[in-house]
């Protein structure tokens, strides 16, 4: 990676862009994540599948990072027409044609010294709207290693603008789901000028290994801008020691340095990404529901995600220990059906195509397996089902394998009711 494209605040960021990904292409999908989330993430990018994958340290990435080689980010082959559509929309160009001015690390790192408790500074490092970054937008960000007397601890800001009502900024506004991401708490609420903060309690490890907590702080105004605060118990977020029990900021504090006025006047400056995207087009049905309809007898769904378009999950028991089970369905994705079917594909009499992969799962917790189904017909719409034994990617194992074969996944996935979905 060049050195200007370096972003201090870690792999999450590359989550959260995954995860995005995934969604804004996802209505061409979701890990996230989000990015290989960005939003199989995020990316599952949230991610997608989910942006907050970014966040908790590891979307959204959920739904399609375990599918190796099938997660195609945004800037691949498949995904220049749909850019190129995004940033001719009357909402992206009207955004992007924003006067922006110039945001320096300098004045980034500044503010956030100056906006912190009283305490040392032991290493600091920033990005300003001048660093060049192969011509895309950049986030401008500032960290620092700061010590409030209780150890060292790093504490990280960047600013960028979202398209208002689009799906990153609906998406930044809700607190993650827990069958994907582990979190202590998470509190989202709708401040007095309409702002929308959430303010999370997790783990930069989804197995929550080495005790480094990751707690964060998101923002966003009606009038997109948004601020996203991320502090560790460690000097760095990733493979440090953990150097102080808890992050140094509480809840309060969080939230008083993510509202802060200067923040605002920064991620005004920063262009909107044209590439951002509305909200997707409506779709026939709840993708959860229609999963939950496709559950083979003799398992009891337990829970389901909420109505998402693209993404959807349930959380089946056979009485021998839950098991997650999620779908990610694209319209049509034909433009890189020879990138993710080739070969070794089987093609069915009606013209779909299916691959089939079993593995461990990759959210770093040990006996994990993911047991996927990837689809395309001829049309090009792209289903992929995936179960795992366990009731969320977050958690222990809870049985050796799924509760469903990969006969019964390849049903569900080749089932003509996605076509009802719009």
């Amino acid at each position: 990676m060049p050195v200007a494209d370096h972003d201090p605040l870690g792999d999450e960021h590359f989550g959260e862009r995954l995860t995005d990904a995934l969604r804004d292409t996802g209505s061409t999908f979701r890990t996230d994540q989000a990015l290989l989330a960005a939003r199989g993430e995020l990316h599952g990018r949230r991610l997608r599948t989910r942006r907050w994958a970014a966040v908790a340290g590891g979307v959204a990435g959920v739904a399609l990072v375990g599918v190796a080689g099938a997660v195609l980010l945004p800037g691949g082959t498949g995904d220049r027409q749909r850019e190129a559509a995004a940033a001719t929309s009357p909402a992206a160009r009207a955004a992007s044609a924003t006067p922006a001015g110039s945001v320096t690390a300098d004045a980034l790192v500044g503010t956030l010294k100056k906006l912190l408790p009283r305490g040392s500074f032991s290493s600091q490092e920033g990005r300003g709207t001048d660093t060049p970054a192969a011509g895309r937008t950049v986030s401008p960000y500032a960290r620092v290693v700061y010590d409030d007397g209780r150890g060292e601890a790093s504490v990280a800001v960047s600013v960028n603008r979202l398209l208002p009502g689009g799906e990153e900024a609906r998406q930044t506004a809700q607190c993650p789901d827990g069958a994907f991401i582990a979190f202590d708490d998470c509190s989202a609420a709708k401040l007095a000028d309409g702002s929308a903060l959430v303010v999370l309690k997790g783990y930069e490890y989804p197995n929550r290994r080495g005790g480094t907590k990751l707690w964060s702080a998101e923002l966003v105004t009606p009038r997109g801008e948004h601020v996203s605060v991320r502090e560790w118990n460690a000097a760095a977020g990733k493979d440090s020691p953990v150097t102080r029990e808890q992050p140094p900021l509480d809840s309060a504090g969080l939230k008083a340095l993510a509202t802060a006025r200067e923040w605002r006047a920064f991620a005004a400056a920063v262009p909107v990404d044209p590439r951002a995207s509305a909200a997707p087009p409506a779709r026939g049905g709840s993708v959860s529901a229609a999963l939950a309809g496709l559950v083979p007898g003799g398992l009891k769904v337990v829970a389901k995600g909420t109505p998402d378009p693209g993404f959807g999950y349930v959380v089946v028991d056979d009485g021998r220990g839950r098991s997650l089970v999620q779908v990610n369905d694209q319209p049509d994705m034909r433009d890189v059906e020879g990138q993710l079917f080739g070969a070794g594909a089987e093609t069915l009499p009606d013209g779909t195509k299916v691959v089939t992969r079993q593995g461990p799962g990759e959210k770093g917790i040990d006996g994990i397996v993911m047991w996927t189904v990837d689809t395309i017909r001829p049309d090009g719409r792209r289903v992929v089902v995936s179960a795992f034994n366990s009731g969320g990617q977050n958690a222990p194992a809870t049985r050796k394998e799924p509760a469903l074969t990969m006969k019964q996944l390849e049903r569900i996935a080749t089932d003509p009711k996605w076509l009802s979905l719009g």
